[in-house]
């Protein structure tokens, strides 16, 4: 699917310079706004993703049927980006965007089947952490209407998503259940693919408009594995938005 999105993008932006003459009309505009992201589920995310191996581990030997897992869900990660984009339309018909987001979500976890004996068995606590800024370009499609009325449209593009994701708190050493306090850090950029589509509402004239927009984004990064200390190789950000803007052109 990621394969699919870049080559339409590319395709996009390659006929975006054949059809856009120099003498077509630009409006200029910025968007700015907010919304929810929400991560793919864990049967459908890439493999060797860290949260679904911190979900996943297996039987601990000599003391099963439990396990090092942690406890917490994947929807935990649910997010509320802020976004800005600029954009640049052609004859109310093509629109090229560069945007911005960031978002961030702590989630609390605990060991599923372990707790601290030496605490009088309190539960062994970490944090995992999401911070993620995407970078985007899309080429947007808007068949019907103008900027003074109704607008819907499609859309594709491309998305580098800077990154930091850590695990921080305490942590049972699976060869002798030894429990420890350290954190676990993994940062990058990784770049993928995005689908969009949504409406536009003018607000009194056709400088102002309301947008409603739902996004999905392919984009994984790594995070070094063993050797970072991670149970996994890859951190899943693909996921879906719901996005909410206010729109000014000048």
């Amino acid at each position: 699917m990621m394969r699919l999105v870049l080559r339409v993008s590319c395709l996009t932006l390659l006929l975006l310079g054949v059809a856009a003459p120099a003498s077509a009309q630009i409006v200029h505009s910025v968007t700015i706004g907010g919304g929810l992201f929400w991560p793919r589920g864990e049967s459908s995310r890439v493999t060797g993703d860290v949260l679904v191996a911190n979900l996943n581990q297996p039987v601990v030997p000599g003391y099963e049927p439990r396990t090092t897992s942690l406890e917490f869900e994947i929807n935990d990660f649910r997010s509320f980006p802020v976004f800005g984009e600029y954009n640049l339309t052609f004859n109310d018909r093509v629109e090229v965007s560069f945007g911005v987001a960031y978002s961030q979500r702590t989630v609390d976890s605990v060991y599923r089947d372990f707790v601290n004996g030496e605490r009088g068995g309190a539960e062994i606590e970490q944090e995992l952490s999401l911070r993620m800024i995407p970078f985007t370009a899309v080429v947007k499609f808007l068949p019907f209407g103008d900027a003074s009325s109704f607008q819907p449209y499609v859309g594709a593009g491309f998305t580098a998503v800077n990154f930091r994701y850590s695990e921080t708190g305490e942590f049972v050493d699976p060869s002798d259940l030894a429990v420890f306090a350290d954190e676990y850090i993994a940062t990058g950029t990784a770049v993928g693919g995005l689908i969009l589509g949504g409406i536009r509402m003018p607000i009194g004239g056709d400088v102002y408009a309301f947008q409603v927009e739902g996004r999905y984004q392919f984009v994984s990064g790594n995070t070094g594995g063993a050797a970072n200390q991670f149970l996994g190789d890859k951190i899943d950000m693909s996921g879906g938005m719901l996005n909410f803007g206010f729109i000014i052109r000048f």
